[in-house]
């Protein structure tokens, strides 16, 4: 199962974002970079706010260890979480 990245809308995470009896997952979503329970409950970042600074800085894919998945293309992966 994967799930998808409430930032970007990335849609492979390994695990869900957020449980609801637990904080953040630790996961790091490769396309934006939002590390769930890190950059939002540390650093206090929103989901909006750190979508819209991945935004003004080109949308670019973050991970250093993996590549974007052929026919990558971040505009139309932003509908998955802002056409909701």
């Amino acid at each position: 199962m994967s799930y998808t990245c409430p930032v970007c809308g990335y849609p492979d995470l390994d695990e869900k974002p957020r449980g609801e009896r637990r904080g953040g997952s630790y996961e790091i979503c490769p396309s934006c970079g939002f590390e769930f329970g890190v950059t939002d409950d540390d650093r206090g970042f929103t989901f909006e706010q750190w979508r819209q600074q991945w935004i003004e800085n080109g949308a670019k894919w973050q991970s250093d260890y993996t590549t974007p998945p052929q026919n990558w293309n971040p505009t139309e992966q932003l509908k998955n979480v802002l056409d909701k």
